[in-house]
């Protein structure tokens, strides 16, 4: 059984078409589309909204279930969690306060030994 339908691989055909002659655009943005990956998803979409056989994405639920993987390794392992964004931004503050009470001197007038 066939993966994709006849009508999918006309779809991806035409955007390559298009791709090669520089008429293919992207949707969002509208600039001219330069890769063949691209080019190539441009066509499935536009084949799944006329309802043709193409499978479903396999970004979206490869990602979903990245992010569970990591959040029940993450619970195991227990321990306490850094707070490392609020200690710099503690810092930052620190050296801002301390450079503006070092430049109001004259740089000059500090004796080197």
């Amino acid at each position: 059984m066939a993966k994709y339908s006849k009508g999918a691989g006309k779809k991806v055909e035409r955007a390559m078409h298009e791709m090669h002659e520089g008429t293919l655009k992207s949707g969002r943005s509208g600039k001219k589309v330069k890769s063949r990956k691209q080019a190539i998803a441009i066509g499935l979409s536009e084949a799944r909204k006329e309802g043709a056989k193409v499978p479903k994405k396999g970004g979206a639920k490869k990602g979903a279930a990245k992010k569970a993987g990591a959040k029940k390794g993450s619970a195991k392992k227990g321990g306490a969690k850094k707070t490392a964004g609020k200690k710099s931004g503690a810092k930052k503050g620190a050296k801002k306060g301390a450079r503006k009470s070092t430049s109001s001197g004259r740089s000059g007038s500090r004796s080197r030994k």
